[in-house]
């Protein structure tokens, strides 16, 4: 599992060690070595965050800047993707999974989402990227479903190059996979004989695009770099936020930080933190992402969208 410990942790470490051992011998540890306690505005204690690397650098932006407003509070945030962070939090395993999609879709039992809160702190647009030796700057959504199911392997067949398309796919747990896949193979079967490689995180799909010539994936805006390789139109739609806004652009989602019904303090504070004005107001847009009130549509757990 893609993990990633802010990197303040040793500085907040030394500064709340004390600090958790006292909340520790007043409120009693939860299980895993958790804690809170709160004295005013000030909470303390444990969060660990885990799943979509989508969501990731968002988290990790607004720990950081919480835990130095907060140094009684670690704040630990992992990867792992989607799957494994509804997994994580309906086990009680951790105090936030961080997803792409509703729990519902992840989760055997439908009906366990209920014994979760979802908190939507984003809306992330996601697209695709292709190495930047490929001459093309937009492709149907018929090419690249596909080329998403091996159907189109060179992209001379769809107005480029004459060169091999390799395709880099997101792992299975993935929500950033799951979330392009639901709008752009729409159902379609994926052959058995299509083996396109996986790698477990945004970043390193990141790097793999940029690095390897013919390459096409597919990312969260917060991840686009044009300077290292280019973002795709899809249907001569270009992927921008107010795209998504709209709906224009058909491949996004929210971004969920679930918690259990009944959060310790310092995982409630942090969440509210996440949805209060320092994050929304600044760091949402600033790393790449759309708030929730600027969405002119919505979207439920079954994929149907409202204006």
């Amino acid at each position: 599992m893609h993990t990633h410990i802010i990197d303040r942790r040793s500085f907040v470490a030394a500064a709340g060690t004390a600090a958790l051992v006292a909340a520790c011998a007043l409120a009693g540890c939860g299980q895993g070595g958790t804690s809170a306690a709160t004295t005013g505005s000030q909470a303390s204690g444990s969060v660990t965050a885990v799943g979509s690397t989508a969501l990731q650098p968002l988290v990790e932006a607004a720990a950081e800047q919480y835990m130095g407003k907060n140094p009684s509070v670690q704040i630990t945030v992992q990867g792992g993707g989607s799957g494994q962070g509804i997994t994580q939090i309906a086990q009680g395993a951790v105090q936030i999974g961080d997803s792409d999609v509703f729990a519902e879709s992840k989760l055997p039992n439908k009906s366990d989402a209920s014994k979760l809160t979802d908190n939507k702190v984003a809306v992330v647009g996601m697209g695709p990227v292709a190495n930047k030796d490929v001459a093309i700057d937009n492709l149907t959504m018929d090419q690249l479903k596909g080329i998403f199911t091996g159907t189109i392997t060179n992209w001379s067949q769809v107005g480029g190059p004459n060169e091999a398309i390799t395709v880099i796919n997101r792992a299975s747990g993935s929500g950033t996979r799951a979330t392009f896949e639901d709008a752009v193979l729409a159902g379609t079967a994926v052959p058995d004989s299509f083996k396109p490689q996986e790698q477990d995180s945004s970043g390193t799909v990141a790097k793999m695009v940029a690095s390897t010539p013919g390459a096409i994936s597919y990312l969260a805006f917060s991840y686009f770099d044009d300077s290292q390789f280019k973002s795709l139109s899809v249907d001569g739609v270009k992927p921008t936020k107010d795209n998504v806004t709209t709906n224009q652009w058909k491949i996004w989602a929210y971004e969920h930080m679930y918690t259990s019904t009944s959060p310790d303090a310092a995982t409630k504070a942090f969440v509210d933190y996440m949805l209060g004005s320092d994050v929304q107001g600044s760091l949402v847009e600033k790393n790449g992402y759309i708030p929730v009130s600027s969405m002119k549509v919505s979207r439920d757990a079954s994929g149907n969208v409202t204006v």
